[in-house]
């Protein structure tokens, strides 16, 4: 069976300041975070990979990974930009950015026609969360009852940031490992040994264990369509400080799971994520990249 990586490269990154996170070099032979989240999709059995990016960044992003990853895997391009709006919607007066990871895998609607694995270009995940996901799409089947999707649960304690708070979509899932519902929580951090948050409910009982979504979703083409048709009832909703409103997958999903038209399978994995939200944040990266490669976790050169 085909199945598709797509990777959602488009973000400005406005936390890292200027420059291209997403192209950041980690490894001594020029490789990036997509190279390592690739080679683990490669090994799980994924067959081709689509990169959403912007078209300003085009030339760069094929000129740092794209044309040497064309090479080892299919590999397409699709692309998020701000006016790419349905017939009848304009780009709101001050709005600059585009409308967030649903209209980034949006784009991808008439080149996905397969299963897919839905990931961040600047989050690395681990060789297991890929490797669940893909069994999980080979096993599983479209147009069932309820559409079919699957995450991978990272514990909190694997994906904060050492230099500052982290946005995280905090998860509660049932007895059978059904996800329940998630909860863009904002401002997480540890003070004084203790999780913190921005969130007051969900400081209650937020705890370093809490599983939580890093963007890592799997699904099959039913849930692009239902993507598609969701944009314009977002749009239409939009109301005040529209320059500012996204269209998140894991509000797409809440909205599937409170309409009762998805079942969301939780998929846990215990490896450690690595990523980019500072600057500071670069060095340990680096570190941990070499560290992994001279301990036989990737080999010295990823792609021969």
């Amino acid at each position: 069976m085909n199945t598709t990586l797509i990777i959602m490269a488009a973000g400005i990154g406005s936390r890292f300041g200027t420059g291209i996170k997403q192209l950041v070099k980690m490894a001594p032979n020029g490789e990036i975070i997509m190279d390592f989240s690739i080679y683990d999709a490669k090994a799980a059995g994924f067959t081709k990979v689509v990169f959403v990016i912007r078209k300003a960044i085009e030339a760069e992003f094929k000129e740092v990974i794209g044309n040497r990853l064309s090479k080892v895997m299919p590999v397409e391009y699709v692309y998020q930009e701000l006016e790419d709006l349905p017939d009848g919607y304009e780009v709101p007066a001050g709005r600059v950015k585009p409308w967030g990871t649903g209209q980034a895998i949006l784009a991808c609607k008439n080149v996905v026609k397969e299963p897919f694995v839905i990931i961040n270009a600047d989050d690395y995940y681990g060789k297991e969360a890929f490797i669940k996901l893909h069994d999980f799409l080979i096993s599983e089947n479209e147009n069932k009852e309820k559409m079919n999707l699957a995450m991978a649960g990272f514990s909190l304690k694997n994906t904060l940031s050492e230099n500052g708070a982290v946005t995280r979509g905090v998860c509660v899932a049932d007895a059978n490992g059904y996800l329940e519902k998630v909860i863009e929580t904002t401002g997480i951090q540890i003070v004084d040994g203790k999780i913190q948050c921005d969130n007051a409910e969900v400081s209650k009982w937020i705890t370093s264990d809490a599983m939580v979504s890093m963007n890592m979703w799997a699904g099959y083409p039913d849930f692009l369509r239902y993507i598609d048709e969701g944009f314009a009832r977002f749009l239409d909703t939009l109301g005040e400080n529209s320059e500012k409103k996204e269209y998140l997958l894991p509000n797409i999903v809440a909205e599937l799971l409170e309409k009762n038209l998805a079942a969301v399978k939780v998929l846990n994995t215990s490896d450690r994520w690595i990523g980019i939200t500072y600057k500071e944040d670069i060095e340990p990266a680096q570190e941990k990249f070499r560290f992994m490669m001279k301990s036989g976790i990737y080999p010295m050169q990823l792609w021969e």
